[in-house]
């Protein structure tokens, strides 16, 4: 964000206090004005040519970057990829448990990353199959972001939360 003299434009798209719409003048007027009612002159984007600025009251300002700063995390590219290593050799109890936790994750928001352990071309084969059985189980509570891959001693899924 930038305020006052450490805007370099020549010339700014003003909006007042209120959001009302004072058009283009020079930013040394801009400035006199943001003086003139004891306010700061704060530019909101630079890839606009003339740049639209804004006179917001210093606590203001400051609060509306804190509200940007809400909305920045709570949006999805911050969710927590959590993962969850499972064998093909794991007994019958240790996959459902693996899979309850998988669940837990899903329902608090978080993605998961589903890694199976797997040795050569024939459990790579399993591997997978399992993988999509626990994508289907896991339907309810999440969507596949990406297919199931198969590389060397893995098969890897990433589930993302059901918005």
């Amino acid at each position: 964000m930038i305020k006052n003299e450490k805007i370099k434009a020549t010339e700014v798209q003003l909006t007042g206090l209120n959001g009302e719409d004072l058009g283009i003048m020079s930013t040394r007027d801009a400035l006199a004005l943001a003086k003139q009612y004891k306010v700061d002159l704060i530019c909101t984007s630079l890839m606009i040519s003339p740049p639209p600025c804004k006179l917001i009251g210093a606590g203001a300002a400051r609060q509306e970057k804190q509200q940007e700063k809400k909305k920045a995390a709570k949006s999805p590219d911050k969710r927590k990829v959590k993962e969850i290593r499972l064998n093909l050799q794991m007994e019958d109890h240790d996959r459902e448990t693996k899979q309850s936790q998988a669940e837990r994750i899903l329902t608090k928001g978080d993605s998961v990353k589903l890694v199976i352990q797997v040795h050569g071309a024939k459990e790579g084969t399993a591997g997978k199959e399992w993988a999509e059985q626990l994508c289907k189980s896991l339907a309810e509570y999440g969507s596949k972001t990406t297919g199931v891959q198969v590389s060397g001693k893995q098969v890897v899924v990433q589930l993302d939360p059901i918005e």
